[in-house]
């Protein structure tokens, strides 16, 4: 249904409808119990909530890649195995290269 329609009826209808001075008793004690009655939304508690749900999945996939890090594969040789040697070869290799041009 077109909103704007909607809006328009329940003009129509409110206008119709004749004034009331009369208030039902204790209305305000009411309408302030209901809004007390609600509960109040902490954003904290809900941030809270969320990321405790989220550490369970987020422990769970660093121990899978934990062990998967340290199972063999195939492609491991005795070079490949010093990681520490590699490396130092890589971030010399540039210094070694220019004592060679000078």
């Amino acid at each position: 249904m077109n909103t704007d329609k909607l809006k328009e009826k329940l003009i129509v209808a409110a206008r119709a409808t004749p004034l009331d001075d009369r208030v039902p008793y204790a209305f305000e004690k009411r309408i302030m119990a209901h809004i007390a009655a609600q509960p109040v939304m902490d954003e904290a508690t809900l941030w809270g909530r969320a990321l405790w749900r989220a550490a369970v999945p987020c422990i769970a996939i660093t121990f899978l890649l934990g062990a998967v890090s340290f199972l063999p594969s195939a492609s491991d040789t005795d070079e490949t195995q010093d990681l520490s040697a590699s490396y130092e070869n890589v971030m010399l290799a540039s210094a070694d290269q220019q004592e060679e041009l000078w």
